[in-house]
């Protein structure tokens, strides 16, 4: 793995590109003065981004996709969007969205997933979980865990290979670590080759960056973090248990995995602390840090995107040589 990549000088002002700081104003020109969600509702919004209304374009659907319909442990149906590569799979992407466990889709992504399918050889496979506040915790772990479960039974008749990654953006990454966890201590399962966490949050208690971060309109206000957590916890005080808040789990023989965040993001700490924590269980992992990145920054047409996209399909491909 990579020298500690946590030098002073990437956190300072002065490393922030100045694409990146234009990139950053127009995102906080775009979303002051937008209602929040809570206050028109989660379909309104979930409808907006569909029509690419926002800070988000709108999504650009493959043809190449399809789904696969499975079965969820309450009897619920969960949708699967496979994007394979062109040549037969060397393995299986297990994708989560983001979205703060309330937003986003299973084909909001398509395009990055091509590209990481083509890349890396791997079948992309994204879980279309149930969302909060309809259905709110363990509902959409509960249909990650049932889709990771599948495909470590089908995955070599599905897709001609058993080799499993797994990964996601913002809550897609916390919902990965949670399912990585439960296919640990449920299933006894320590078979993935590696776990991509995309500017996740591990701690629903609230890191000291997501208490700080204040009230500027850059994807992620520290508001916007509570307003999420209670929707997906309406019933659950204790936020720190390990199952919701994983930087407080058992950690021990976990696979490699890539912390990726930026600097102007509110959730940096969760990066910083979890992949510290990884490393202390004996795992190995390595950090990605971009300076002046926000929330979301992947999904955003930028340098800073590009690079990370390189970053996190070399780890996908070194993970699974």
């Amino acid at each position: 793995m990579s020298d500690n990549p946590l030098r002073p000088a990437l956190f300072r002002p002065d490393a922030i590109a100045a694409d990146t700081a234009r990139v950053n104003d127009a995102i906080v020109e775009l979303m002051t003065g937008l209602p929040d969600w809570w206050t028109v509702g989660a379909e309104v919004v979930r409808e907006g981004r569909r029509k690419g209304l926002g800070p988000f374009p709108a999504p650009v659907k493959s043809p190449r996709a399809r789904t696969i319909a499975i079965t969820g442990r309450d009897g619920n149906e969960i949708p699967l969007r496979v994007i394979a590569p062109g040549a037969p799979p060397r393995g299986v992407y297990l994708h989560i969205h983001g979205g703060g466990w309330t937003l986003g889709s299973a084909d909001s992504q398509d395009p990055i997933l091509e590209h990481i399918a083509d890349s890396t050889g791997l079948a992309a496979v994204s879980v279309e979980y149930r969302l909060a506040p309809e259905h709110p915790y363990p509902a959409g772990p509960d249909d990650c865990e049932s889709a990771a479960a599948w495909l470590v039974k089908h995955a070599q008749a599905e897709f001609g290979s058993g080799v499993l990654t797994i990964g996601g953006e913002s809550a897609g990454g916390h919902l990965s670590a949670v399912t990585v966890l439960r296919l640990r201590d449920r299933y006894g399962y320590t078979g993935f080759r590696g776990a991509n966490f995309v500017y996740a949050p591990f701690d629903l208690s609230l890191t000291p960056s997501q208490r700080a971060f204040g009230h500027r309109r850059l994807v992620l206000r520290t508001i916007d973090i509570l307003q999420f957590a209670n929707a997906f916890l309406p019933a659950v005080s204790d936020r720190r248990v390990p199952d919701i808040s994983p930087l407080y789990a058992d950690l021990k023989g976990l696979c490699p995995a890539l912390f990726s965040v930026g600097t102007q993001d509110a959730l940096v700490d969760d990066s910083l602390f979890m992949h510290a924590r990884w490393i202390a269980a004996g795992n190995d992992a390595d950090l990605a840090v971009y300076p002046g990145g926000a929330h979301g920054f992947t999904l955003f047409p930028n340098r800073l995107a590009d690079e990370a996209a390189a970053r996190s399909e070399a780890f996908l491909r070194s993970a699974t040589e």
